[in-house]
Order: structure tokens, then sequence, then C-alpha cells
């Protein structure tokens, strides 16, 4: 740990790190951000690895003998900075004390779904909180791993970072340059693939084959799913609507697929 205090928000390793909002700079830096306490502890807690350097104020908060002990037993460098220069590092106006850069770590595609028996692949998702809810989702029901195809955000944006609340260092995160390569790959690792779709077959008839290793491909907030994206999986579903709502949001509707397949995988 080094005992200086970093109190100029214009230096430049701290421009570097609040470039990292931007996309292009995280694939020039193969760099990211990781900002608040609980995103922090999850970092440091399953992929020490990948923290380059945190940076934390001095305060007495409840999280900061726990982060300092996580840092100091995975070997990674705290550094301590005032609030203004984590204001300035950060995609948030109050990163809540403390931020990090991480490494990006993207495994090979195959072998991010090779054993795996539930997988999410996001086509074309395109908000960050859509896409960090259903990651978060997918950690919660156990799912093996993530893929972001096509032209997905990306899964170390700020933004999605933030609203995965740390699952996103809890399990294999991939991507793929299409919803075909994404699709190929689900079935050459052995699972079928099911697209959630509203002109899909209702759920209720198919739930004993989600017992069976499955991935669930889930398309645009807006457009969903293009015939020719439907015609790449082996079966379109949909959640059935009891009441009046139009439809689900995307990150609602994920997560009860995910999770009734999670329940039919554990029945």
């Amino acid at each position: 740990m080094n005992d200086a205090i970093l109190t100029n928000p214009k230096a430049p390793r701290i421009k570097r790190a609040a470039a990292l909002a931007r996309k292009r700079e995280r694939q020039t830096q193969g760099r990211f951000l990781v900002e608040g306490p609980q995103a922090v502890r999850e970092l440091l807690a399953h992929r020490p690895e990948l923290a380059e350097t945190v940076y934390a104020t001095t305060g007495t908060e409840p999280w900061q003998h726990e982060i300092d002990r996580l840092a100091s037993d995975g070997g990674v460098r705290i550094e301590r900075a005032t609030e203004e220069v984590l204001a300035a590092m950060a995609d948030t106006v109050q990163p809540q004390g403390v931020v990090a850069v991480a490494r990006v770590a993207e495994p090979p595609l195959a072998e991010a779904l090779a054993g795996a028996r539930l997988v999410a692949i996001l086509h074309e998702i395109r908000d960050p909180g859509n896409a960090g809810t259903v990651l978060r989702a997918a950690d919660a029901a156990g799912a093996d791993a993530v893929v972001f195809a096509g032209e997905s955000i990306d899964a170390f944006h700020p933004k999605v970072v933030r609203s995965t609340t740390g699952s996103l260092f809890h399990l294999p995160v991939a991507r793929a340059g299409s919803l075909a390569e994404a699709v190929d790959a689900a079935r050459a690792a052995g699972l079928t693939s099911y697209a959630a779709d509203v002109r899909g077959d209702d759920l209720l008839e198919s739930r004993a084959q989600l017992a069976q290793p499955v991935a669930w491909v889930f398309g645009n907030e807006a457009r969903g799913l293009s015939d020719a994206d439907r015609a790449l999986v082996d079966r379109s579903l949909k959640l059935p609507i009891y009441g009046a709502a139009e439809s689900l949001n995307l990150a609602t509707a994920a997560s009860v697929l995910l999770y009734e397949t999670a329940f039919a995988q554990r029945a």
C-alpha cells in the first residue's frame, strides 16, 4: 500500500482510468472500471488476479477493512485518494469511496460453454441496465455462463458492471461475434437453444424439456428477434400473460425463464 495520498484529479493515470468509460479505451488498454464497495469487494474476493489497482479514500467506512484485507491477500495494490480524485476517475458522480481498475478477461467461447447446463445468450442487447440485470439474474439462477453476442453492449461498460453488483465476477462471461456463432457453440457443447419470443410456443407445454442443458437467447429490447434469428435456434418459447399487461420487459422475462429452467434442472 502506498502511504501517499493522490490529490490531483488531472494526473495522467487518473485521466487514463477515467477514459475507460469509453469502449475504444477499454479495448485499447484492456482494462475496465469497477466502482463502489460491493463490486470491488466481489472483484477482490472472486477474481483478484484481474484487479490491477484499487483506489480508496482514507475514511472509516465499514467496508474499508475488508477491502484492505482482500487486496492484501490477493497481492493487489491499494492507492489512497481524495474524493475529488475518485470522482474524476469514476463514471458515477459519487463512487462511494472506492474504484478499481481491472483487466478485461473474456474466456474463449467453447471454454466458457464446456460442461454448461444453463447459459444466457444476449443478442443485440443495448441497454446497460438490462444487460447487467440479466447477467445478475443468470448468476442468481446458477447459470454456468453468459454470452454477449453480435452488437450487444459490452459486458465491461461501467453501467453494466455496476448493475451486475458483482455478478460479473462470479461466472464466465464470453463474447460471440454473431448469434449464429453463439448458438453453434452452444449446440456443440450439448445445449438446446431456446429463443425467448412472444411468437413462440407456450412455455408451460415444454417445461419438462428444460431439465436438459439449455441456452436461452434473449433479443433486442425494442425489436426482439428477427425471423432469421429465430431460425437459428432449436425452438422459440413464450411466457404466458395471465393479466392485462401487454408484455414483460426483457430483464423480467429473462429472470423468470432462467429460474424456470433452474427449477426444472434441480427438480
